[in-house]
């Protein structure tokens, strides 16, 4: 059965539903994003000026008494693209700009897009209503979305399945077994985790099945063919084995003790596989069954000698042994509960030393777990230091990736114990990455996948590897929805499914909009053993004081006018009843703007002169600091352009200083770091937050936050740059806040976020409830829905041949077992017939075996005939067995 329909071609109407603003300035080109500005400017009659067909879309606007005609239409030369056309004005114009701006603003009136429908109020459901509702999402994906099905076996519904989506791209295995949920497995993501026992893939197939074969087809139950190791996907996941109904009586008895039973202990289906391996009888362990009789074994191999490292850390020998430097027995205590977890989180406060906790892991992994292959991935501008660490603390090779696309593929394939990538890497060479066998994957700054949704959350937790660790001080920073996906990468059911960790876990108001936070300690509960996270006070780590000063500023009267305009276009289009993706665009413009209104005007309208009280004060605070010799001072802004206008303040008091920001290339950045730390003359370090993870800048004594990031960790992360191991001067912290702006109500749902990250993460803690104050979720349903088909995804070729490999060495093995019977009673017709004297079968007799026979036989997806016969019992299989080889045996005397 294969769904292989050819691919469905975009239709001018798809290619306007998916426009967007980005790819329309694209299209344009240099000039797009401003002539789609002033194009927003025309009025435009709807009903006498615009006219739309099937292929084009046409404008006309009335300038000067004359009729300007705007048009935009399919470019038949190209596969996927638009053509425009200005009937007066040559290249992109503002007529273009306009056509371009009336499909972005207007969607849903051009039929291009659908209003969100409005949800019925929200309470929390039963877990029943839950199920009942995961069910039928997943069902109408089944309906909706298009996937390209193959199957092993025409002629039966119970088989496998090559299941690609044209959406993602990716192939999966359906192994089909009954059309009742927990009577199929799918090897997607989702199958694993939702609990359900099925999802659209199986959805998908049992929907064709129903349709190509009878009722009575479909009544015959599945026969188990062959041994399996497998797991069952339910609340709980269980290890079993099927069997056959005929087994051998050998082989019935090594089994008898499993069979039937869920939940089996890894080291008693180890047994019996030795048991059948004796018996020369073959079996089938299914890849995520193995995977997790590994992960079982070596938490119980590892049980006994991990308690003996954390019940004394600080005397234990691997303190001193381990590395090439010393380890502090909570760093020793760290990399012993990583070790025995298997699959970990280590969310140290920054400053701990979260990298040589890293590298210890992966050592003593080495030794108890035999591993050779590590990948580190990181941000680009860690890549050098985690080199030079490990070259610090251990004698083991490293390969960094680096250069064009075509020679970092070879520079995976190394025979280095350590290969170190960026994640912007890890998207662009996904399929040389899944070809090595890594035995240990390691995630810094693990945050990086915090945005469940996202591209690059997608392709890292699809990485695979036997253990698996994620670094990050903070991996929760805005929503308790970052900590879950997160945890997704170390254990994707550890927190259950999605629909019910947020029912569960979530406060939320009658249209839905998220409160807060609830059961919390549930939460830290289950997170236990698999995160860790120590903070300074809790290691008794010694650092000097830390100070922090709120300096609150008033604004100018013209700051003030100007944020207070911007502020009026956010309650304008939050109060909308849906948001299109203009209004989403506006939306992050204006909060932007506001924001930046509270540093200078100059950096929204870029007009001088550049009224800022900040600017005003913060030039009587570097005067302050010129004056004290021992002031060395790192700070932060989120923009360039503050970091230019506080440059000139610098230069005027004649103190040095450095500069960090995204436009400093990663090679440059490590000499910048040094100079400070080490030129005494070097009293200022500037940087945007390019400069707030990875850097050490012990040398500087003094913070100073110019403005304030979206959330805490970031905030954290800055001042944890100077206060941090290493520190040897107290530290004083200044945070500069514009009153009565947006950076005003900032300070409060920083308080908020940062009380949140503590409930979750803190095993200390005994809050259970944390308040919060989002829109982000809302804003998001309340999202237009746009109509027309999507571009198909590539296809991930990798994963759609190992399935479609697996799926045809098992059909072979079965066409193998054909052939042999056929030539048998090929065999059998020929030696009859050389004994048979005179007496021939009647015609009748042969027509009556025939008919019978064909009552057995169905036809493959090549048309060749199948036979499939159902023996009384496991001894009538023996007998024929026998009766084949006697025959066989006195033909070949």
């Amino acid at each position: 059965m294969s769904q292989t329909k050819p691919s469905r071609q975009l239709t001018f109407r798809d290619l306007l539903s998916h426009l967007t603003f980005v790819r329309a300035c694209k299209l344009l080109g240099q000039e797009g994003r401003k002539a789609i500005s002033r194009g927003a400017k025309f009025e435009v009659d709807w009903e006498e000026r615009v006219r739309r067909t099937a292929d084009e879309l046409q404008v006309t606007f009335r300038e000067s008494n004359k009729d300007v005609v705007a048009t935009l239409r399919r470019d038949p030369d190209s596969r996927g693209q638009l053509a425009w056309h200005c009937n007066r004005c040559p290249g992109v114009c503002d007529h273009i700009g306009a056509i371009f701006s009336l499909v972005l603003e207007n969607k849903t009136a051009l039929g291009l897009a659908i209003a969100p429908i409005a949800k019925p109020p929200v309470a929390p459901l039963t877990d029943d209503e839950l199920v009942e509702r995961a069910l039928a999402d997943r069902q109408e994906r089944a309906k909706i979305e298009r996937m390209k099905i193959k199957t092993a076996d025409r002629s039966t519904p119970w088989t496998e399945y090559v299941v690609t989506s044209t959406v993602s791209g990716k192939t999966y295995r359906v192994s089909l077994r009954g059309l009742h949920p927990g009577e199929a497995y799918c090897s997607c993501p989702d199958f694993r985790t939702n609990t359900l026992g099925t999802c659209k893939h199986i959805m998908k197939v049992a929907s064709i099945v129903r349709r190509k074969f009878s009722t009575g087809q479909l009544k015959k139950p599945f026969r188990q063919k062959r041994i399996e190791v497998l797991l069952e996907y339910g609340r709980d996941v269980t290890l079993r084995i099927a069997a056959p109904d005929n087994l051998t009586p050998d082989t019935a008895n090594a089994l008898d003790p499993l069979l039937g039973k869920t939940d089996l202990e890894p080291r008693k289906i180890l047994i019996a596989l030795r048991k059948l391996e004796e018996l020369t009888q073959d079996y089938y362990v299914w890849p995520d069954a193995e995977e997790f009789i590994q992960q079982r074994l070596h938490g119980d191999r590892l049980r006994d000698k991990v308690a003996e490292i954390r019940k004394d850390p600080t005397n234990h020998p691997l303190r001193t042994t381990l590395l090439k430097s010393p380890l502090l027995p909570y760093q020793l205590e760290g990399i012993a509960f990583a070790v025995g977890a298997g699959r970990a989180v280590l969310a140290d406060d920054m400053g701990l030393g979260k990298t040589i906790q890293g590298v210890g892991i992966a050592e003593l992994l080495a030794r108890e777990a035999g591993i050779r292959k590590v990948l580190v991935v990181c941000p680009a501008s860690l890549k050098s230091q985690w080199r030079n660490e490990i070259h610090r603390f251990c004698n083991r090779d490293v390969q960094l990736i680096d250069g064009p696309s075509a020679l970092r593929t070879a520079q995976y394939a190394n025979a280095c114990f350590y290969t170190i990538c960026n994640y912007e890497q890890v998207l662009k060479d996904i399929l040389s990455i899944e070809q090595i066998p890594w035995d240990l994957i390691v995630l810094d700054e693990g945050q990086r996948i915090k945005n469940w949704e996202s591209k690059t959350s997608r392709v890292i937790k699809g990485l695979k590897s036997r253990f698996a660790l994620v670094l990050s001080g903070t991996p929760l920073e805005n929503r308790l929805e970052e900590l879950y996906s997160v945890v997704q990468f170390i254990d994707d059911r550890r927190l259950g499914p999605g629909f019910r960790f947020f029912n569960q876990h979530r406060i939320i108001d009658e249209k839905g909009k998220i409160l807060g936070y609830q059961n919390l300690d549930q939460l830290r509960e289950r997170l236990k053993p698999i995160l860790l996270r120590r903070t300074r006070e809790s290691v008794r780590l010694e650092l000097p004081e830390r100070t922090t000063e709120v300096v609150r500023i008033p604004p100018t009267d013209e700051q003030k006018t100007l944020h207070d305009t911007y502020m009026q276009m956010v309650a304008q289009i939050v109060a909308k009843a849906f948001i299109t993706e203009m209004d989403l665009l506006r939306l992050r413009m204006a909060l932007l703007m506001c924001r930046m209104s509270a540093n200078g005007t100059f950096l929204v309208n870029k007009e001088l002169p550049n009224w800022s009280s900040k600017l005003e004060r913060l030039g009587t605070l570097i005067e302050d600091i010129a004056t004290e010799d021992d002031r060395k001072v790192v700070l932060f802004s989120e923009w360039t352009t503050m970091l230019d206008l506080i440059e000139p303040l610098l230069k005027a008091t004649g103190m040095e200083f450095v500069r960090l920001d995204g436009s400093v290339p990663q090679k440059k950045r490590e000499a910048l770091v040094h100079t400070f730390q080490n030129n005494p003359k070097c009293r200022f370090f500037l940087a945007t937050n390019a400069g707030s993870t990875g850097l050490n800048l012990q040398a500087g004594n003094t913070v100073i936050n110019v403005d304030l990031p979206w959330n805490p960790a970031v905030l954290e992360q800055r001042i944890s740059r100077v206060h941090r191991m290493g520190q040897k001067q107290p530290v004083q912290v200044f945070i500069l806040i514009t009153e009565n702006t947006l950076e005003e109500n900032l300070l409060t749902t920083l308080a908020a976020k940062k009380d949140l990250a503590l409930a979750a993460l803190d095993p200390e803690s005994t809050v259970d409830t944390v308040e919060m104050i989002t829109g982000a979720d809302e804003l998001r349903a309340r999202m237009e829905v746009l109509l027309g088909a999507k571009p198909e995804a590539d296809i991930d070729k990798t994963e759609e041949k190992k399935q479609v490999d697996d799926v045809n060495r098992r059909k072979r093995l079965a066409e193998a077992g054909g052939e042999m019977f056929s030539s048998v009673f090929q065999f059998l017709g020929e030696l009859v017939g050389q004994t048979a004297s005179t007496a021939q079968p009647s015609e009748a007799l042969v027509q009556q075996f025939r008919t019978r026979l064909d009552s057995c036989v169905q036809t493959d997806e090549t048309g060749r005939p199948q036979l499939t016969v159902t023996l009384p019992n496991a001894q009538a299989l023996d007998g024929l067995a026998k009766t084949l080889a006697s025959f066989l045996a006195g033909a070949g005397k």
